[in-house]
């Protein structure tokens, strides 16, 4: 159940911080028809153009193996994670972005659902480039210049507007189901990516999620364990179009999450933490300064913690769609 909890951070980074997959769009008009390309979730070393602002919103939806036939005892069967978003580019090399998560995470019928807001999320990303040295990232880039190595750092937190102390029908109070941490989490990350070929970009994530224990309504105390991310995938140029400012990219994304147990009331919770390896094959659509990513996630190898008590949590979903959509101006 750890998975409802963790996507209020984009990071991932976050998506955990994903949802900076969005910065393929920050290159608009020829460059953008004839640069890099981007992830379809992984953060991209992308930042906004000085004075531009994006909107965008995002689906992630993940559909649950379910472990136990028996309709008296109900499983996880869908979540959808829903994040609209803002951001600005500030100067050339430093965007901002305000997220706003919705959650809706479903049973089987005679379960509990819920549904509401998550946490706010605020993001800060730095980008600079390799070219005989490093620099902050310019303001006006060649052709030329976007085959560089290009690099940015980003951190952030949520802010706690979610309700952390969400009741089943029952009254019991389940951390698993609420749509807050109670306290904020923080999310610090790096992004490495170059035009190793003029249609094909490489593109890596690094990044760590961190969680604060908190203390619930109900004298519970809970703190969910730290997430680290490992991505790595390569977007290839399927089609451009320059009268028309059209593009279409080719995706490939292996992601490797690391997941610590959770602690609650100071001790480690079993059917918690592990590793797990994602493949997530997709396609980027540009469309002057619009962008919209489809893609198909799901898990290729697991090593989790008991992993027969851990039904509807990441790992244990027979897949997941994601989608975004993002539009500059």
């Amino acid at each position: 159940m750890k998975l409802s909890a963790l996507v209020s951070l984009p990071a991932a980074l976050l998506l955990a911080f994903p949802v900076l997959a969005h910065h393929g769009v920050a290159g608009v008009g020829g460059a953008a028809l004839e640069g890099p390309g981007a992830p379809v979730e992984s953060a991209s070393s992308s930042t906004l153009p000085e004075g531009k602002t994006l909107v965008f919103l995002k689906l992630d939806h993940a559909a649950f193996k379910t472990f136990n036939p028996d309709p008296a005892q109900p499983e996880s069967d869908y979540s959808q994670f829903w994040m609209a978003g803002i951001g600005y580019g500030f100067t050339p090399w430093f965007s901002a972005y305000l997220f706003f998560p919705h959650h809706a995470k479903v049973d089987e019928p005679g379960g509990f659902n819920s549904r509401g807001w998550a946490d706010v999320s605020l993001m800060g990303q730095i980008g600079f480039k390799y070219d005989q040295g490093f620099s902050l990232t310019p303001a006006n880039e060649s052709l030329d210049d976007l085959e560089d190595w290009h690099f940015t750092v980003f951190g952030g937190a949520t802010l706690p507007s979610g309700n952390p102390n969400l009741r089943d029908s029952s009254g019991v109070i389940d951390p698993g189901k609420s749509t807050g941490f109670g306290k904020p989490a923080y999310t610090l990350g790096m992004t490495a990516s170059k035009m190793i070929m003029p249609r094909l970009t490489f593109n890596a994530e690094a990044s760590q999620l961190m969680f604060q224990e908190y203390t619930y309504a109900d004298n519970s105390r809970m703190k969910f364990g730290a997430e680290r991310r490992l991505n790595a995938s390569l977007a290839y140029r399927l089609w451009s179009d320059a009268g028309r400012r059209m593009r279409v990219d080719g995706v490939i994304e292996v992601q490797h999450l690391t997941l610590g147990r959770d602690r609650s009331n100071g001790e480690y919770e079993a059917a918690t933490g592990g590793k797990i390896l994602y493949a997530l094959p997709g396609v980027r659509f540009y469309w002057d300064k619009a962008s919209l990513a489809l893609g198909v996630k799901k898990p290729v190898s697991t090593w989790l913690n008991e992993a027969d008590q851990q039904q509807g949590g990441e790992g244990t979903e027979k897949y997941r769609v994601i989608m975004s959509f993002s539009y500059l101006f």
